[in-house]
Parts: structure tokens; sequence; C-alpha cells
């Protein structure tokens, strides 16, 4: 008589990587030589995925191939099965020849969920054409309202073993990245403290339509508990010396500490980085964030506490005292659209920082020219590229990845020479404690752009443009961070299409984030498997940008356009 299945008592668990499924299509009439071929090609395209994907801790998913060509149902009923056994959760095919559909790849599908990423990347081959196939499938599957992206890339149309071109395979790592980012971060959770963010309706934790879209989950935990396990000292005190003189070895006396108190503030502030990394650890947290204002660090109602700015740039950061780590993306002031933005970014980078920044000042070009004519800077970099599109003044108390004050790449020393402790605000800031400040050097692109959500059409939206960071003359670079708070983090931001009066008019809150690295059409992949809104009014932006943006699915064209296929997807 058959018995259950006892599972280990071991309540234990390591999150799940998605591992990666790459297979082909076959035709049954082919000759042996063809099919050896596209076996080569699934076995060149596999390894090309194993070698260029990681998550952001370094760990690289599993990726699978099956040398079992998909000629009808029988095979895509193996090959799926054997994908499952092995946890695929994102699928690629790179099909050589001809193949049926409906007998091959629609076949497979219909053994893995609805919303699995499907890639078909093809060579644009005559012989046996398997890019004949991938339209027909494409247009197959998009017909019934399936959303699959394909790569119509290039490998010699003949040879045994044909080597993919690196356009091609770039397109598939950056679709791959996408597909990553999203399985990767289903079923896992942030966890943040407090409640709403200082009443800001934009950082609402919209639990609901964050599980719904994401496959995220919300822990929310009271400031109390931080409270509480910081007067009773819940840390490890050997760690708490040795994260601190790791400090002062690094700042040293540009820590600011006046006193006795200022130093056992420093010390509690320190101390909340080791408590909140140990809670976020036991709740195999992805990323987090803190309320801070007004409860625990300005009500003079209670008692203010100091602020998180140290803990909150630590966890964003890509180090601290024990050497390099992944950076787990932190939002100040419990900004949950913010700490997704930053989650999203640093995932499809494969681990890269992410800065979280108050839309502060918008310099238009005229207004920062007219600064630095006041200090006499008027023959200074004529041809800058501050003086022909102006900037944005990006900076905020807290949560600023320490990276972001050197180049890509710079080592600890360098990137922490840059960076001062100076203390809080005290008129914002009544339980003090020290800022991190430091101002971003030149050079920096990637992508700039925030998460948001809409009630009336219950979908994501991200506003979003490619951006790089200037540096500013010193005198005219102090009088900049004067006008905002000095002793903040400032990283000078300058779109690369919106014009200043667009970026300031459509911001769509009062926090703005940048990851380094995170081309478009990577990004682009993910929010069509999202299903997240690109919201780019950009007058000087085209629609579509070759060599720089995806291409449109196909579902998205016979259905409208990409908002309004969105928009239907999202009813459903």
């Amino acid at each position: 008589m058959a018995t259950a299945k006892r599972l280990p008592d071991d309540a234990t668990a390591k999150p799940r990587v998605p591992a990666v499924g790459v297979f082909a299509t076959g035709d049954p009439r082919i000759d042996q030589q063809s099919r050896q071929r596209a076996v080569n090609i699934v076995e060149m395209t596999a390894n090309i995925l194993a070698e260029r994907l990681a998550l952001p801790d370094g760990t690289a998913p599993q990726v699978v191939y099956s040398p079992v060509l998909v000629d009808g149902e029988p095979q895509a009923d193996a090959v799926a099965r054997q994908f499952q056994a092995e946890g695929v959760q994102i699928l690629v095919c790179a099909p050589d020849t001809w193949a049926f559909p409906q007998l091959s790849l629609i076949s497979l599908l219909s053994h893995f969920p609805s919303d699995t990423p499907v890639n078909l990347t093809c060579g644009n081959s005559g012989p046996k054409p398997g890019v004949v196939f991938t339209h027909a499938a494409s247009g197959a599957i998009s017909q019934y309202g399936k959303l699959i992206h394909i790569n119509v890339g290039t490998w010699p149309d003949t040879g045994l073993k044909p080597v993919m071109t690196e356009s091609t395979a770039d397109a598939l790592v950056d679709w791959a990245y996408a597909a990553l980012a999203r399985q990767a971060l289903k079923g896992r959770r942030v966890v943040v403290f407090g409640h709403d963010s200082m009443g800001m309706e934009t950082a609402l934790a919209h639990v609901i339509p964050t599980r719904n879209a994401f496959g995220l989950e919300i822990t929310r935990l009271d400031m109390k508990l931080l409270a509480d396990m910081l007067t009773k000292q819940a840390y490890d005190e050997q760690e708490l010396k040795a994260l601190r003189g790791w400090l002062d070895e690094m700042v040293g006396d540009r820590i600011e500490l006046r006193d006795e108190a200022d130093e056992q503030r420093f010390n509690q502030s320190v101390a909340m980085y080791l408590i909140v990394r140990d809670i976020m650890a036991d709740l195999n947290a992805v990323g987090g964030g803190f309320m801070s204002q007004l409860e625990w660090g300005s009500d003079l109602r209670g008692t203010p506490l100091p602020v998180a700015d140290v803990m909150e740039s630590l966890f964003n950061s890509t180090f601290d005292h024990r050497g390099p780590k992944a950076p787990l993306p932190y939002a100040t002031e419990a900004d949950v659209q913010g700490l997704l933005t930053m989650l999203f970014f640093t995932y499809l980078t494969g681990g890269n920082p992410p800065l979280f920044m108050d839309f502060r000042k918008v310099w238009e070009p005229w207004e920062i020219n007219q600064l630095a004519d006041k200090l006499g800077l008027g023959e200074v970099e004529p041809d800058a590229l501050w003086r022909k599109k102006g900037l944005v003044d990006g900076d905020n108390s807290g949560s600023a990845s320490l990276d972001w004050a050197a180049q890509p790449g710079a080592d600890v020393k360098e990137i922490m020479a840059r960076v001062s402790f100076p203390l809080a605000d005290e008129g914002y800031f009544p339980g003090l404690g020290n800022s991190v400040t430091f101002v971003s050097p030149a050079g920096i692109e990637g992508i700039a752009g925030r998460l948001a959500y809409s009630a009336i059409t219950n979908a994501f939206s991200l506003v979003w443009d490619e951006a790089t960071t200037v540096s500013l003359p010193p005198k005219l670079s102090d009088a900049v961070c004067e006008t905002s708070t000095k002793t903040w983090p400032h990283t000078f931001v300058v779109p690369k299409y919106a014009t200043m009066i667009e970026y300031k008019q459509f911001a769509p809150a009062n926090h703005f984030h940048m990851t380094w690295g995170l081309e478009p059409a990577r990004l682009q992949y993910w929010m069509d498997l999202a299903n997240v809104l690109s919201a780019t009014p950009w007058q000087a932006r085209a629609a579509f940008i070759e060599g720089v943006d995806r291409p449109m699915p196909l579902l998205y064209i016979i259905n409208g356009g990409e908002e309004q296929t969105k928009l239907l997807r999202a009813r459903r």
C-alpha cells in the first residue's frame, strides 16, 4: 500500500535560484548532420548564458540544455519533464530548422505556468530555416495572448559548429537577465520598518498590487522592535567594535563627533546596521526600508533616536567591514516604490549598487549658467554638458550607496577617502547621529528612474531615461550643494533625452534612483515580463532606437501597441 512521504524536519531553507532551460525544436524529416548542428547550437547557447549570468550575490543560475530535439509531442513532453526536474523557470529555444509550432514548442509550453519567460533566439539562415519557425511560433503564441520575445540574430548558415555573433549573444543575455530578475524575486520579501513613508502616498507599501505584479512580499515591522533591540544591545559587541574600528580607519576624523554623547549616538546608528542586517538575514529578505521621519528621529513628543543614514548606505554598498558583499537595496523614509525600483535595477545588472536620491533641485541651463556667471566662472568649461542640458542635484539624508563616491570599479580605500560623516541637521533630526556625504564623480552612466503605481489601471509604470553624472567646478559645486543640504550626498544627474522642463514636470515622486551599467533593452525586456508600463514622455526620444531598444514583441503589435496591451493584461 502506498504511503505518504515525510519531508525532513529541518526548517531552514535556502532561497531557490531559477534554472534556465535551453533547447531546440526540430523537424523529424531533416538529416542527421543538420540534427547534430542543431544540438551544437543549443549547447553553444547554453554555455553563453552559463558564462554571463549572475545574481547580485555572485550566484550563477543553473543553465541546463537538452540534446533532444523537440520534433513533436513525445519529445515536448520528455524535454519539459527534464526541465521541471531541474527547476527550470526560464525557457530559451534556439531553433536552426523548421518545426511545427503546435506539435513542438506549444506542446512543451503547456507544461509550464503561463507567465514563464520564453525566448526564441535564431540565426537568419536559409538552408533549414529556423527563422521561419521563429516567426510562425511567435505569431501562434502571440495570437493566443502569451508574451514571447524573439531574437532574430546571426550565425553562419553552414558548418557543424556555427558561432553566434556577439550582438546576438548580447541581446540574448539582456533578455536572460530580465527573465532572471523577474523569476528570482518571486516568492522573496522585503522588510520595511515603520508605517507610511512620511505620509508620502507615492511611497506606500501597496502590498496586494506588489504581490500580484511582482510576486514579492512586504514584511512590515514596527520601529519599536528596533528601538527595543538597541536598548537591549541585541548585537555582537565584538563585531560592533570591528565595524566601528573599520569606519575609524577608513574615514578617520571626517566622522564629526563633538563629545561622548555624539560618540554614543554614532555607535548606536552603527549598531543598527548589525541588528537590521541579522533580522533581514533571518527573514531571507532581499531588500528593506526604514521610516525614520517622523517617529524615529524627529518627534519631540517621544525620544528622538539617531538617524539611520550610515546603516542605509552600508546596505546599498558592495562592501562593509567584512569585505565584498552584495548590495541589499535599502530605502530611506520607508519608500517602498523607491525600494522596488532599486531592487529591480540591482538584479538587472547582476549586483550594481543603487543610488537613492531626492529629486531635489532641478537646474535648468539658464539657471546653472547664471550661477556660474555670478561666481565669476562664465568662461570655465564653455562646452560642458551641464551648461547645455542643466542638471538635477540628487541628494538625500540617507540611503546613498558609498560606491557612488567614486568611479565604478574603484577600490574601497579610494571610495571611503571621499566620504565624510558630518553631524545630522539638528533641526530636522533632533535625535542627531551622523549623515553621510560625498559628491559623485562625473561620467557614471546608467538608467535613472522611478516606479509608480496607479489605482485607476491597477498597474505599475516606470518613468525612466538614460542618464550620466557630471562634475562642476569646485566653487560652483559647493554653491549648488549649499543651495540644498551640503551635508548630504550629492550626485549631479543629467538625463539623455529629457529636458529639464520635462524632467521636473513629469517626476512621479520626490525621490528617484539610478544604477550604473543598466542598458535600455535589458530594462525594457524586464518591463515586458513584469507588465510594467514604460513611461518616457521625452519629446527628443524616438519610440524605437535601433541598437539601443529591444524589438517590440509581436503581442503588442497585434493588440494596438505596447501601452494598450499592457493595460489589457493588467486587467486579466
